[in-house]
């Protein structure tokens, strides 16, 4: 059974001190609040969290789908206790809803990201770059699927939109009703490697995942006409076997993608961007008005599209706010810097009172 979840030499390698303890190696299949299934060498089981590991472990350290953990099995009972977690070959992060929020693990052990998004009129480019930066950061291969190519009737034009900041990203347009694409994608998932289905609700994530199976293995729903938006059908994380062999991770829709620590992957998802602000002639250029900036150059011929433009620095502006937030010195820094700011701006407004009178 592992063989056919991913198991592989380098895992084997990992585990040998746990196996001398007596534990067993499995893999998270399925992930619900705080209770488990484990693909184990005995069989499917149940499984929960030890005390010492749910007490000691850092929240981004709990299992999730896809990850592999060493565990005392009961086969009699179908149940195992979870004592440790297996080093992660990728992972894939957000920030956690709500105020205060910290980081959030979604995925893990992935090789590939199917983002997914739906040819209607939910479609944002700028939540696909912001699903970009997060896939890059992951260490997987992000790949975009536009699903409800059949419901579309100007698909071309927004696939050519999606491919213009995808920027070496393969993009498929399927359609789960015709079997357009479907068999693309498919081949894009090789037997024993794992890809993680992402994307809003009702973008046709599990309808994907039920075409790749030729079979109905999860449950669908529909899509609200006034506003094109999904509801949830997906309420946990399901690892599924496909009759390939290859692995697929189906997630809930998210309803936003905060990022986390993904300064290397907003920089992979904007190559063009970055690469436009290293010709610029002052390395610590702002972009604004200072002269030999290839940026705002690039801005004004229409070259570099202005929405992508304010898309990036609305990335780079939430990760220096976490940046801050994590570094009292930068958060005394930047508080700092607006008091600054505040007393020019003030000195700007009595020069104008002063001329006017």
């Amino acid at each position: 059974m592992l063989d056919t979840y991913g198991w592989s030499e380098t895992l084997q390698r990992q585990f040998t001190d746990h196996a001398a303890r007596g534990f067993a190696p499995g893999r998270v299949i399925v992930q619900q609040r705080g209770l488990y299934r484990l693909a184990t060498p005995q069989g499917e089981v149940s499984a929960e969290l030890s005390g010492k590991f749910l007490h000691e472990a850092l929240s981004g350290d709990h299992p999730v789908a896809g990850d592999w953990v060493a565990c005392a099995v009961r086969a009699q009972e179908g149940a195992a206790t979870i004592h440790h977690l297996l080093p992660r070959s990728s992972v894939f992060i957000r920030r956690a809803s709500g105020p205060g929020g910290g980081s959030q693990v979604v995925a893990a052990n992935v090789d590939l990201v199917l983002l997914v998004a739906s040819l209607n009129a939910d479609l944002s480019l700028r939540r696909l770059e912001r699903y970009l930066a997060t896939a890059w950061e992951s260490g997987a291969q992000p790949v975009i699927v536009l699903t409800k190519a059949d419901a579309c009737e100007d698909a071309q034009a927004l696939i050519a939109q999606v491919e213009a900041i995808a920027f070496g990203v393969p993009v498929h347009a399927v359609s789960a009703v015709t079997g357009q694409g479907v068999a693309q994608v498919s081949n894009l998932l090789a037997p024993g490697k794992t890809a993680v289905l992402l994307g809003s609700s009702g973008v046709g994530k599990s309808t994907l995942v039920n075409a790749l199976a030729g079979a109905e293995l999860m449950a669908t729903g529909g899509v609200r006409e006034d506003d094109a938006k999904g509801r949830h059908t997906t309420t946990h994380r399901e690892l599924v076997v496909l009759p390939t062999g290859a692995l697929v991770l189906d997630t809930p829709g998210m309803r936003e993608l905060g990022l986390w620590d993904a300064d290397e992957g907003v920089a992979a998802a904007f190559g063009d961007i970055e690469a436009l602000a290293a010709a610029c002639r002052f390395r610590d250029c702002g972009h604004q008005a200072e002269p030999g900036c290839a940026v705002r150059a690039a801005l004004d011929r229409g070259e570099l599209d202005a929405g992508r433009w304010r898309s990036y620095g609305k990335l780079q502006r939430e990760l220096a706010h976490l940046d801050r937030r994590d570094d009292p010195r930068a958060q005394v820094e930047n508080r700092k810097l607006w008091i600054q700011r505040h007393k020019a701006s003030r000195q700007r407004l009595k020069h104008r009172d002063r001329e006017a009178y």
